[in-house]
């Protein structure tokens, strides 16, 4: 279950993903295992494709095994884990059609909260959103894929707060987990850190404009360039 050597995604060698810090922090041990194992798909130490074996997680982990099933079937929910007949379950591996189509509703979904936005957000969540944006832009040249999508998840919790749109908010949380492994995807090309930071800066400042045609246009500009470096990956590994 280990995982040592070349990610077919980044290209560079990982460390072993670990429980050493399973205890360390005051959560529940179910929550704290779920962390640990989405954090190590999120950032391909568990590879796309690969078997999750329940023994072999339980030995690793040192937790039980109704925990470890505990965890899988919350991952399986979140579209990180499928389970595939004949072969237990294994790490989502998204094909490019299946992401293509992710990154067309995430244009539209997202491009709307851009805009409503626009019309409900406070002076408040507006200052947030610039923060959040400074942020990403901060953590572009981390090498710390965790630390990046903590700055984007930050920076679209603050636009979906400010749209004031219950539907909305909904329906982007049901797509969150695959989205994230789509963004670490793209976010693992070099150069894109940086390329996203500034394409989302040009968002908060037509949302600063009070421009919500160019903000929702810029959101999308931004979805299309993530989706071909990510697409380019996919369909490469495929």
């Amino acid at each position: 279950m280990s995982v040592n050597g070349a990610s077919p995604v980044t290209g560079s060698t990982r460390p072993t993903w670990s429980a050493d810090q399973i205890g360390r922090v005051a959560a529940p041990l179910r929550e704290q295992v779920v962390t640990l194992v989405r954090d190590a798909i999120l950032g391909f130490r568990l590879e796309p494709g690969q078997r999750l074996v329940e023994r072999e997680l339980v030995e690793q982990l040192g937790v039980s095994r109704a925990t470890v099933r505990e965890v899988l079937r919350q991952l399986a929910v979140e579209g990180l884990v499928t389970v595939v007949p004949q072969r237990g379950a294994v790490v989502t591996a998204l094909s490019p059609e299946d992401a293509a189509d992710l990154y067309e509703m995430r244009a539209s979904l997202e491009a709307l909260a851009v805009q409503r936005f626009v019309q409900r957000a406070t002076p408040q969540q507006v200052a947030e959103l610039r923060a959040a944006v400074e942020e990403i832009e901060r953590t572009a040249g981390s090498t710390d894929p965790q630390e990046q999508l903590r700055a984007k998840d930050r920076f679209y919790e603050v636009l979906l707060g400010g749209s004031g749109s219950t539907p909305l908010q909904q329906t982007l949380a049901g797509l969150q987990a695959r989205v994230r492994l789509l963004r670490a995807t793209s976010l693992s090309q070099a150069g894109r850190p940086q390329e996203a930071a500034a394409e989302l800066r040009a968002v908060v400042e037509a949302i600063e404009a009070g421009d919500a045609e160019r903000a929702a246009a810029a959101c999308v500009q931004h979805i299309q360039n993530a989706a071909r470096t990510a697409l380019s990956r996919l369909r490469a590994q495929s």
